[in-house]
């Protein structure tokens, strides 16, 4: 199970992996929903793979299963607030206790977007962005040092695999893959995108890649 923390003036979910050893950790960027009950999973599942994981509540309490709620909240966000409560969540991880001081962010879809605005602006150990893309005027990409990698659906309509390859050419290094699936392809929850195996495989990459950067 997740806590819910309190931290430098925002709130979060913390997942701990077992044991007592210093460990990975790890930002956990939420989707347009809210921190919910997907996203205290997908922190459950990080902590089983050995990383100390918060997910800041960007929204401060505040989560919808509407669509049309959760892209008003997602325009209303302010990205470079945002990344500034993405950066006081990076400075807590590196001082907790259980953590071994290198920290990586990850996100879905919105938390995609933010985790490439925050490796532009924030001293990252290693970032990993699902299907989302900060607006332009709001993070130079090419000034992401950190080790990074992009997953995309081919049949995603707005972080398309166009979008994608133009995100490669501006981040150095980064490591992008595509699957034949659509947007959200990752979501369990929701059955008309989730894509069970791109979903697996993309996990795998992602787990493997932020253990090679963060160990």
């Amino acid at each position: 199970m997740t806590k819910r923390i309190s931290f430098r003036g925002i709130e979060g979910e913390l997942a701990e992996p077992s044991g007592s050893d210093k460990t990975p950790a790890l930002v956990l960027v939420q989707e347009w929903w809210g921190v919910n009950d997907h996203i205290r999973d997908l922190a459950e599942r990080f902590a089983k793979e050995g990383f100390l994981v918060v997910a800041p509540d960007l929204y401060h309490g505040r989560t919808t299963k509407d669509a049309t709620e959760a892209g008003k909240w997602m325009t209303e966000l302010d990205t470079l607030a945002a990344v500034e409560e993405i950066g006081a969540t990076l400075a807590y991880l590196k001082e907790h206790p259980r953590s071994n001081g290198k920290v990586g962010v990850t996100g879905f879809c919105l938390g995609g977007a933010l985790t490439l605005a925050s490796a532009a602006h924030l001293p990252v150990a290693a970032a990993v962005a699902f299907y989302g893309i900060p607006p332009a005027e709001k993070a130079d990409l090419s000034k992401i040092t950190a080790p990074a990698m992009m997953h995309v659906g081919k049949k995603d309509n707005w972080v398309t695999p166009e979008r994608a390859e133009d995100v490669k050419k501006k981040v150095p290094g980064l490591e992008l893959h595509l699957y034949d699936a659509d947007h959200a392809f990752a979501n369990d929850t929701r059955p008309e995108v989730y894509d069970a195996a791109s979903a697996k495989l993309a996990w795998e990459r992602t787990v493997a890649f932020l253990k090679k950067h963060l160990a």
